[in-house]
Formats: structure tokens, C-alpha cells, sequence
């Protein structure tokens, strides 16, 4: 929780905020973890969980990429090797496909990784979440974020067979 929160609260003081009381995740926690260490502690970190999304009108199996953290000081080292390192994982999980979401600022280093190939941005395209912390009594809350890249990899089938839509509906945390 220390490593999101001082990863994340230069973004935003909200960002980090969501981690704090020792809670190291967001929304839906993630059902495997990839954490680099060096000497100093966490290093990089990455969640996997597999969920249906909604894609246009299709209902759609992902491993969905998420809480993508590297620390500071080793920025710029990072989401290339983490990713490639995860691909044989994803694989194993038997979903067509990976996906996930990232800031607009990252577009620079996102675009790197695509460039080998692995990975596609898809732009213009819309994403319905639920919002976290959701109570049983209370309806549900969720927000559209219209200003997100979209990352795909495909791992079980090409990208030419990833659906058609514009919004994403990630069906609740």
C-alpha cells in the first residue's frame, strides 16, 4: 500500500488516497500480482484479473491489466519488461485477450511497448465503471472516463477479431 500511494499521489492527491490503512488495491482486488523487488523494496507492480466486459454488445473474457505501478526513480524502465514478462502468464489464464487502462500522460511510454507489436491502442473509444467501495444497500455509482487510451494485447486470438464498440462496460467491480 506504501509503494501505490507514493506512486500514485503525484498524480493526484485522491489517487493515493485510495490506498491508505494499508489497502493495496482499488475496486476489485486482483486475482494475481507481479512484484519486482531490488534493494530498496517494491520496484514495479502489476495486477491481473479476469472479468467479462462488455465490448459495444458483445460480452467479452479479458484479463484485465491493472494498479501498473513503478516507482519513481525507475521510471522509464518498466512497463515493456513487466508486460512481456506477464505474456506466458496470460496465456495460461485462456482469455482472448488483455486489456487495460492508462492516463493520456502515458501515451509516450505505452506506445514504446506497442511498438513491438504485443499491444494495440485503441483511441475513441469510452469506459463504463463502477465506482469502488459499492454497498450492498446503496445503488450502484459509476462513471464514464471518455479520456482513457485503451491498451489490447491479444493472447488467445488476433486482433482483428476484437469486437466492435466504442464503450466499454466493465460490468461492475
Amino acid at each position: 500500500s506504501e509503494f501505490f500511494r507514493k506512486t500514485y499521489e503525484p498524480t493526484g492527491a485522491f489517487n493515493g488516497k485510495q490506498f491508505e490503512g494499508g489497502r493495496s488495491w482499488a475496486g476489485a482486488r486482483p486475482e494475481l500480482r507481479a512484484i519486482g523487488y531490488d534493494v530498496h523494496g517494491v520496484a514495479a507492480h502489476m495486477g491481473v484479473l479476469r472479468r467479462y466486459i462488455k465490448v459495444g454488445d458483445v460480452d467479452l473474457l479479458v484479463a484485465e491489466l491493472g494498479l501498473y505501478g513503478v516507482r519513481p526513480d525507475l521510471e522509464g524502465l518498466g512497463i515493456a519488461h513487466s508486460i512481456s514478462v506477464m505474456y506466458p502468464v496470460l496465456q495460461q489464464l485462456g482469455v482472448p485477450f488483455a486489456f487495460g487502462t492508462v492516463r493520456q500522460a502515458l501515451r509516450n511510454h505505452v506506445s514504446r511497448f506497442c511498438r513491438k507489436g504485443l499491444a494495440n491502442i485503441l483511441t475513441g473509444v469510452r469506459v463504463r465503471s463502477t465506482l469502488p467501495d459499492v454497498y450492498p444497500d446503496l445503488p450502484s455509482t459509476t462513471r464514464v472516463d471518455d479520456d482513457v487510451l485503451l491498451m489490447v494485447l491479444p493472447i488467445g486470438r488476433s486482433m482483428s477479431e476484437w469486437p466492435a464498440g466504442t464503450l466499454i462496460d466493465r460490468n461492475g467491480p
